[in-house]
């Protein structure tokens, strides 16, 4: 697309709403086609397995193996490998719908949309993401996207958030290899943390926050800096270079620290407070793939771990990790992810607590 053609777009004699109706369909397309691809196709075929079997496979903590092998180069190694193979195509079109964001959705129609401090904003970020059904280090570069674009920090994070906490093929997934009682402890606790956590988190925003009344910026007219091509690259390769390095090393650490993160206790102490204590906090700070943590899951079940250490699995393990949260750390002010990561080791807690009860 050429200069004249990109200002033409954004800035031209074209009526605003003609513009904004054009960039959001193009972006929409763009987004539909890499999500059927990476996404929505492949799940199906996973539903269909899943509830004919009942399963979702070996556990990515420790394949076919009762323990996670111990710390060392190979296993971290090994860990990566299988990790980035189930999750490079997610991640590419993450970084793809991230850069996109900044320069195909205009700011004007995104800040009436979601730039406030209100629930609504917050509320229409979380409906927004279930179509995504991404894991959180996928999802992250799209709500850094949004945040570049000033969307407020309670629509932002309800979308990080509740792509992987409410991810619907996820839940479907869950019924058919666990229970209907892990779903439904899923779901209510998705729920806090996509939109009740995310807007809360509007109060720790400080100056970085767009204020409640945003029609002075909504009537600028935008001023496009470049061709689409230049902003695209050049948003796309700032993407590329502050988020893929940091992710590439944390994924290899937990790999290789994951014996550690997860011990296999005693039988005596595998439903105690202590184990839930520990799994909530390693399974905040743990990376995974999209439902992989249904047969993780699966797996302490059968090792004799106790519903408490499950429910706290359940929720701290998609929610957020250690590299996505690195991936969002400038875009969110520091009190927020402070704020965030504290209420999804709470939620693993109270999760675990009625697990403990109720499975």
């Amino acid at each position: 697309m050429s200069s004249n053609n990109y200002n033409s777009l954004h800035g031209g004699k074209r009526p605003a709403s003609s513009r904004t109706v054009l960039l959001v369909v193009l972006f929409l397309i763009i987004a539909i086609a890499g999500l059927t691809y990476v996404k929505w196709w492949p799940y199906y075929f996973k539903a269909l397995k899943a509830a004919a079997e009942h399963s979702l496979g070996a556990s990515i903590l420790t394949g076919d193996q009762g323990t996670a092998p111990a710390p060392s180069l190979q296993s971290a190694w090994d860990y990566g490998m299988v990790y980035f193979k189930s999750v490079w195509k997610a991640a590419v079109l993450g970084i793809l719908l991230g850069s996109l964001v900044q320069v195909l959705l205009p700011s004007r129609w995104l800040l009436k949309t979601l730039g406030k401090m209100n629930f609504k904003s917050t509320a229409l970020g979380g409906v927004a993401s279930l179509p995504g059904m991404m894991c959180s280090c996928c999802a992250a570069p799209i709500a850094v996207g949004l945040r570049k674009k000033n969307v407020s920090i309670g629509a932002s994070l309800a979308f990080w958030i509740g792509n992987p906490v409410l991810n619907p093929a996820t839940l479907i997934f869950m019924t058919f290899v666990l229970s209907w009682k892990f779903t439904l402890l899923r779901v209510v606790f998705g729920i806090i943390l996509t939109f009740a956590v995310s807007y809360f988190a509007n109060r720790f925003a400080g100056t970085t926050q767009v204020p409640d009344e945003v029609e002075e910026v909504v009537n600028q007219p935008e001023e496009p800096q470049g061709s689409f091509l230049t902003l695209w690259l050049k948003n796309m390769g700032t993407m590329l270079l502050t988020i893929v390095p940091a992710y590439f090393v944390t994924v290899l650490l937990l790999g290789a620290a994951r014996a550690w993160m997860f011990p296999v206790l005693g039988a005596g102490s595998m439903n105690a407070v202590l184990a839930v204590i520990i799994f909530a906090v390693a399974g905040t700070l743990f990376v995974i793939p999209t439902a992989a943590e249904i047969p993780i899951i699966a797996t302490f079940l059968s090792l004799g771990f106790g519903g408490g250490v499950a429910g706290a699995l359940l929720i701290t393990l998609p929610a957020v990790s250690l590299p996505s949260v690195m991936m969002v750390s400038r875009a969110f002010p520091r009190k927020v992810i402070w704020f965030v990561l504290g209420s999804v080791v709470l939620s693993g807690l109270l999760c675990g607590a009625i697990g403990a009860v109720v499975i």
